[in-house]
């Protein structure tokens, strides 16, 4: 039995969206705006500094600077998972140390990247990160991006520290996250990552999701969580169904991050344009956006009824 609190953490968690200037430059008040924004929608929690929050883009100067600002506005409103997931673990135990500082809910961290690291080179890294703080610690497993693939095996071993509390799987096989499920125990947590799986992930026993797309649609994944957690599995696949009609939209524009973010700039939060290499989305390239945007809206609507 974890001695955390593991319910806040359960639910749909939005990976928050880096919000940036004219200049390319943090923006604290669209940080606030965007946090607040969330909240009042009612999500379960924000994770930032993630692959959607693009911390990997970002010095430790500015991840700080996001985090602050996100708790000013909603501390004690929203579950705040924060990313300090770095190249170096020297960066990432400043981060992680920094996250407890001002009081965020958790820490998780991806492997470190570029280099091809060894199962016991990535378990001092992450160990060094849990040992820093009194925090739980969420292991990020994205292989597609890492190049790092988690054993079942380490896995197991990490979870047996009461710290570790659970796992954003982004890969795309759900049987992984089943067999994460199995290794981890029925307290571990286990957070759906790819978006176009949300229901498919909690049928097959995530707890949750952590998702990118959550950010301009974050009715339509509490619609799905509601209905499954009624029991109404087919209307939860209709909806599932209407999300990923939105995310394939999303994703046959030249910048996900760079069309969710015009959205939200369309509805009258501006997050500025992703940091390169990430593209912008230009003027353009508004047109199928904007249209993405009409049917979310009327899909909210339609949720809503």
């Amino acid at each position: 039995m974890s001695s955390y609190d593991l319910n806040k953490f359960k639910g749909v968690i939005i990976a928050m969206y880096a919000c940036y200037d004219k200049d390319g430059n943090v923006s604290v008040d669209a940080v606030k705006r965007l946090a607040r924004h969330y909240a009042t929608i009612g999500v379960r929690g924000l994770y930032v500094g993630g692959s959607t929050g693009e911390g990997m883009l970002q010095s430790v100067a500015e991840r700080k600077q996001v985090l602050e600002a996100v708790m000013e506005e909603v501390r004690g409103e929203l579950t705040i998972i924060v990313h300090v997931g770095a190249p170096s673990t020297r960066d990432s135990v400043e981060l992680s140390v920094h996250a407890e500082s001002v009081g965020a809910d958790a820490i998780s961290a991806v492997p470190a990247i570029y280099y091809r690291l060894s199962p016991q080179s990535v378990e001092q890294h992450w160990q060094a990160m849990i040992d820093s703080t009194s925090l739980p610690f969420i292991i990020y497993h994205i292989p597609q991006t890492t190049g790092f693939q988690l054993s079942t095996a380490l896995l197991s071993k990490m979870a047996a520290q009461d710290k570790v509390i659970g796992v954003k799987i982004s890969s795309e096989s759900t049987y992984e996250l089943q067999q994460f499920k199995a290794a981890g125990g029925p307290d571990f947590l286990v957070l759906n990552g790819p978006d176009e799986q949300y229901l498919a992930g909690r049928s097959i026993g995530a707890d949750g999701g952590i998702g990118g797309t959550y950010g301009v649609m974050p009715e339509l994944f509490m619609k799905i969580e509601d209905c499954f957690l009624h029991g109404q599995m087919e209307e939860a696949r209709e909806w599932q169904f209407r999300v990923n009609e939105i995310i394939s939209g999303l994703l046959a524009t030249p910048s996900l991050y760079g069309a969710c973010k015009a959205i939200l700039r369309l509805r009258g939060i501006d997050c500025g344009q992703p940091r390169m290499p990430l593209l912008p989305i230009h003027e353009q390239d508004m047109a199928p956006v904007a249209l993405l945007n009409e049917k979310i809206l009327q899909y909210i609507e339609l949720a809503k009824a």
